[in-house]
């Protein structure tokens, strides 16, 4: 029994390594670019440090607890009378102070909301830069099918025309064709090796794109799936778009922190009223007031800038300048967003416009192609003939293929255009970053204890 389990072993480790290594799929594109992209792990940066900002203003709510710790000696000599007298007094004190804003008229009311709103329009600049990275990735990996079927084409019209060359010469020698057609023929098929050559270097020029996408070269790539779904009507994608589209709503988020700028100026020409202690304990050694002291002072504190020169009036109005500036920012982005989506359609149906036209072209091409041969071998068609039509054929199978491959990716350039073009949505089902964690961790800012061990476990997740 047991010979006979190692010699199943044997046999399907056998089966398993015949099998042809698994295609590369699309999916797997889109997972390696979300993974490897410095593109996103910079501005996970930028968000984290914009967490960071919000526990800054956060802090301000908070007492700020400092103390003074000096130590030191003097050393005096007097000449008293005739009598010198050397005195070595040795002190040492500690201060410790508190002060606590208690009323600010809104300053850090104001301050929290600018840097809540930067982090939520931080989170969409990140959603947008992942819009980038995955469709670079969608874009990549249609370039690499795109000229690698292109070069396949091209290696198929070379063998065609020596084919095509070889007959020519045939006929050549039995004096039915003249020297002009063998030439033709020759010339054509020199024209195809250099549009070979073009061809390959396109291909290895769109490896270089996959690999700065993805993080790795092309391998073995799968047949492109069935495109995502967009919506049947512009109006309906358009209104999604709306409501989506991380640049719409970042601008949002900014319109706001921008009003909490303008409360935040106003609020900086109020007083403020904070409550403060100070505590000092000193010790004095060799001295005739030798002794401990310890005295202590708590009291309240109003201040207010009277006048600065018309500093704080302009910042007013320059931080109504930049709210005026963001709400019309915003429409703009709406506008520009409707446009490049109407766009990323209008494109759309170009493309399978194409793709139709191209279908009616190759079958038109084909039949003309084969007529032509036959005709040829009929003597009532020259090599000129059979190798325009050819090219004709080859000319309108290769604009099929760039009508496709532009088609392919229009879609998911809608799918961006709509704001929906992430790894949530189109459920790549990997770890993705979680903006939520590591402000709900750093919101209350914390100094280290169980909270610090908690941001070292988020970054240690997202590879920080």
């Amino acid at each position: 029994m047991a010979k006979w389990l190692r010699g199943m072993a044997v046999g399907l480790a056998i089966s398993l390594a015949g099998l042809p290594a698994r295609a590369e799929t699309l999916t797997d594109a889109l997972i390696s670019a979300y993974k490897n992209s410095h593109l996103l792990d910079q501005n996970e940066a930028v968000l984290r440090a914009a967490d960071e900002d919000f526990a800054v203003a956060v802090s301000a709510l908070r007492p700020v607890i400092s103390y003074v710790l000096s130590a030191g000696t003097t050393w005096t000599r007097a000449d008293t009378l005739g009598v010198t007298t050397n005195t070595d007094v040795l002190s040492a004190s500690l201060g410790i102070s508190a002060d606590l804003t208690l009323y600010d008229f809104g300053r850090r009311e104001a301050t929290i909301l600018i840097a809540k709103e930067s982090v939520l329009a931080t989170r969409q600049a990140l959603v947008q830069v992942e819009q980038s990275v995955l469709l670079a990735a969608v874009q990549a990996y249609v370039d690499v099918k795109l000229a690698a079927e292109i070069v396949a084409l091209r290696q198929s019209n070379v063998r065609l025309i020596t084919q095509e060359l070889r007959a020519a010469q045939d006929r050549f020698d039995v004096g039915e064709i003249t020297k002009t057609d063998v030439s033709i023929a020759e010339a054509r098929l020199a024209a195809a090796r250099a549009n070979l050559a073009a061809a390959e270097g396109d291909l290895m020029i769109a490896r270089e794109s996959y690999k700065a996408a993805t993080g790795h070269y092309p391998g073995n790539l799968a047949a492109l799936p069935r495109s995502p779904k967009i919506g049947k009507t512009l109006e309906e994608a358009r209104s999604v778009a709306v409501r989506t589209h991380p640049s719409i709503l970042q601008g949002q988020h900014l319109v706001k922190a921008a009003d909490g700028q303008v409360a935040l100026a106003d609020a900086n020409m109020k007083p403020t009223i904070g409550l403060g202690l100070d505590v000092t304990a000193s010790t004095r050694d060799g001295s005739a007031a030798d002794g401990d002291s310890l005295s202590a002072q708590l009291g309240l504190q109003m201040s207010q800038t009277i006048y600065a020169g018309g500093r704080f009036s302009a910042l007013y109005r320059k931080a109504l300048a930049n709210k005026d500036a963001s709400r019309a920012g915003l429409m703009q982005t709406v506008v520009t967003v409707e446009q490049n989506l109407g766009n990323a359609w209008a494109n759309l149906a170009v493309f399978v416009a194409s793709i139709e036209a191209s279908d009616r072209q190759i079958r038109a091409a084909q039949a003309a192609f084969d007529g032509v041969r036959e005709e040829a071998t009929l003597g009532a068609r020259t090599t000129l003939d059979v190798l325009d039509a050819e090219q004709e054929l080859l000319d309108a199978r290769a604009s099929r293929l760039q009508a496709e491959a532009n088609r392919y990716v229009a879609v998911y350039r809608i799918l961006a255009a709509m704001g929906l073009l992430t790894a949530e949505h189109l459920k790549l089902g990997i770890p993705t970053f979680d903006p939520e964690a590591y402000f709900d961790a750093v919101k209350s800012a914390p100094a280290t204890s169980s909270r610090g061990k908690k941001l070292d476990e988020i970054l240690s997740k997202i590879g920080k």
